[in-house]
């Protein structure tokens, strides 16, 4: 991301014109009339930069953090999300799907929360709910403090709780300090070469990014048994791949809603494995009884 960024601020000092961030909208032939804010609008008074607003509202947050550093003192495991959560808020550019690969090496290799499995099945059920895919860590906060028994071995859902409030606490209050503080910053820069040449060739490594996230999920839905050692051990599950495929036709050639791909891609899997819901079943009867 630095190389990327580095060199679109060259390619900004070099060739202006191709590091222009343009509009990506075609005309349109029909008019509304004015809108109430636009481009041409001027900048009211409360959006404009004030050094004395920026640092009031930097020591504002600054203080949410140190507060949130205060509970959790003592507490090894919740110390450690705190650390690797504000890293992975702070570091990482390009939404969810560039964070995961991040989220994924910290909560299954480096501190070893969670398993591999189970990270899977997290980000797979962070994709079939509206909400942002970036909550998946909530759900790795949750499972990281349950596994390491933050507070003993009869507290675990006690446990489970705080880690998902200390990942999401940690990994959204500083999106807010830049927002709040930083954002009327940004706003100045509005249209500045300087720089928007520089996010112009961050773009495609977000890009990149993504395909390797893509490649990534697809390598462990594929091998099953994958591990770094042996990188294509197991058997190839020859049934997600072909529906995968399936959905993937139906979405760029048939151009089929993801929301209706989602309920028959579930039946195609229950259709295939009919004792699985008779399976969960009985085991829950048998924890419940």
């Amino acid at each position: 991301m630095l190389t990327a960024g580095l060199l679109g601020y060259i390619g900004g000092r070099i060739a202006p014109g191709k590091f222009r961030v343009g509009g990506g909208h075609g005309a349109s032939g029909q008019r509304y009339g004015p809108a109430l804010i636009d481009d041409d609008t001027p900048t009211p008074e409360h959006a404009r930069f004030k050094l004395s607003r920026m640092l009031a509202m930097t020591a504002a947050l600054l203080s949410l953090w140190a507060g949130g550093l205060w509970l959790i003192q003592g507490i090894p495991v919740l110390e450690d999300m705190n650390v690797f959560f504000t890293k992975a808020a702070l570091i990482t550019f390009g939404g969810a799907y560039a964070v995961l690969p991040y989220v994924y090496q910290g909560g299954v290799e480096t501190h070893g929360w969670l398993g591999s499995p189970q990270m899977m099945d997290g980000l797979a059920l962070g994709e079939t709910t509206p909400g942002p895919l970036i909550m998946v860590v909530t759900f790795v906060g949750y499972l990281g403090a349950w596994t390491k028994q933050a507070f003993g071995p009869d507290n675990l859902f006690l446990a489970g709780c705080a880690g998902a409030c200390v990942a999401t606490y940690f990994t959204f209050l500083h999106s807010y300090l830049l927002i709040l503080a930083g954002g009327l910053l940004v706003e100045a820069t509005h249209g500045d070469l300087k720089f928007t040449a520089p996010l112009t060739g961050i773009t495609p490594a977000v890009v990149g990014v993504i395909l390797n996230l893509a490649l990534f999920f697809a390598w462990h839905v594929l091998w099953p048994g994958v591990r770094a050692a042996a990188p294509f051990a197991g058997t190839f599950a020859g049934f997600s791949a072909l529906l995968s495929l399936a959905a993937f036709i139906a979405q760029w050639r048939y151009r089929q809603n993801i929301m209706n791909l989602k309920p028959a891609v579930a039946r195609m899997e229950n259709g295939l494995k009919p004792n699985v819901s008779h399976v969960a079943e009985d085991r829950w009867v048998s924890r419940a009884g």
